[in-house]
């Protein structure tokens, strides 16, 4: 009977978080479902099975950043929540191209949290009282880990490429709208999101894309930048958890407990890849090359759940080999959803190297 008469607005449906939560919400929640995405080049209503004959799901195509069209979807729909998943999320395009960046993590947050900040303040003080915001934002914001440690909700912020910039400053914007208008907001930072429907340009899905064709499979510098890996529909439950029962105001970090270098995440689908659909070529390791890291590549990400894990009673249900080897499978039996995104026209060419 969870979220039983409520409506929810989840933007950015169509990625791959934002699909994942609309999946989950979906299943596993009595909630309306209003899915609010733009449908860049990384959005994908495939990633949806099922949700337009589902009665209780509705997708609008709009972007965060005009004001006025969000300001019609509020009056029409009157949710009882928003999360904000819509982002631009690639850290190499954000080298390339920052000011998509800055228009949407940055610009997109202010103008939903201005209409969503309306809206709220013409409801009855009861309903303003249940009401929640809650933003999804990436542990990028925190920088770059030593080989010790991990990033708590108190950890500084020192983002170090435009990307985490830009959601650094969206998260700041939304502690500013708790505490100079009282808007309840929630924010949460999660570590590498991995699992079925990611995009090809994302590690993960790139290199087990590539590896089925029998390409190259480049791992950037020396392979050993290490991140924590949390399967994507262990982040869904999370998020909902927090919108549920999380406090007003505060931060919650979502982490799989699963630090790997990029090595080893490479190696480890090789492997898979080569225990699913053997190639006659030999072993897919022979197709690791390195190759120039990325400019400011943070070396190590490790997320601390503790807050999450005993406030709310939280745990990860996958760990990276029983997750890894779901999405591989996935990959390889869910051809049609990515092979349809190639023919589209995505190339998986090399982006931000610029200097």
């Amino acid at each position: 009977m969870r979220f039983k008469g409520s409506t929810i607005f989840v933007t950015g449906g169509g990625g791959f978080i934002g699909s994942a939560m609309v999946r989950h919400l979906l299943s596993d929640t009595l909630a309306r479902v209003i899915n609010i995405d733009k449908l860049t080049y990384a959005a994908n209503l495939d990633s949806l099975p099922g949700a337009t004959e589902n009665l209780n799901y509705t997708f609008e195509r709009q972007c965060i950043c005009e004001g006025a069209s969000l300001r019609r979807l509020f009056e029409k729909y009157r949710p009882d929540a928003v999360m904000n998943l819509a982002a631009e999320s690639h850290v190499d395009r954000s080298i390339d191209g920052p000011g998509e960046f800055i228009q949407t993590n940055i610009v997109g947050t202010f103008t939903l949290l201005q209409e969503t900040l309306r809206y709220w303040r013409t409801l009855s003080p009861e309903k303003r009282a249940q009401f929640r915001f809650l933003h999804i934002s990436t542990d990028e914001v925190f920088g770059s880990l030593g080989e010790e440690g991990f990033f708590t909700e108190t950890t500084a912020y020192a983002p170090n490429s435009p990307y985490s910039a830009s959601k650094a400053s969206s998260d700041h914007l939304v502690r500013a709208w708790r505490e100079t208008y009282e808007l309840p907001t929630l924010v949460t930072n999660c570590s590498n999101n991995y699992g079925p429907y990611h995009f090809p340009e994302k590690l993960i899905p790139h290199m087990i894309i590539k590896g089925l064709a029998g390409e190259p499979l480049p791992v950037y510098g020396d392979g050993q930048n290490i991140r924590d890996w949390l399967y994507v529909e262990d982040h869904a439950k999370a998020l909902t958890l927090v919108l549920e029962r999380g406090e007003v105001g505060e931060t919650y970090n979502v982490g799989g407990r699963n630090e790997r270098t990029n090595l080893h995440v490479v190696e480890s689908i090789c492997d898979l890849l080569d225990e699913r659909s053997p190639s006659p070529n030999g072993p897919r390791r022979n197709l690791m090359t390195f190759v120039a890291d990325r400019p400011g590549h943070d070396r190590r990400y490790a997320i601390d759940a503790s807050k999450l894990e005993r406030d709310l009673g939280w745990r990860a249900e996958e760990n990276f080999e029983t997750g890894i080897r779901k999405t591989v499978d996935w990959y390889v039996d869910e051809q049609p959803w990515w092979r349809a995104i190639l023919e589209r026209g995505y190339q998986a060419k090399r982006v931000g190297l610029s200097q």
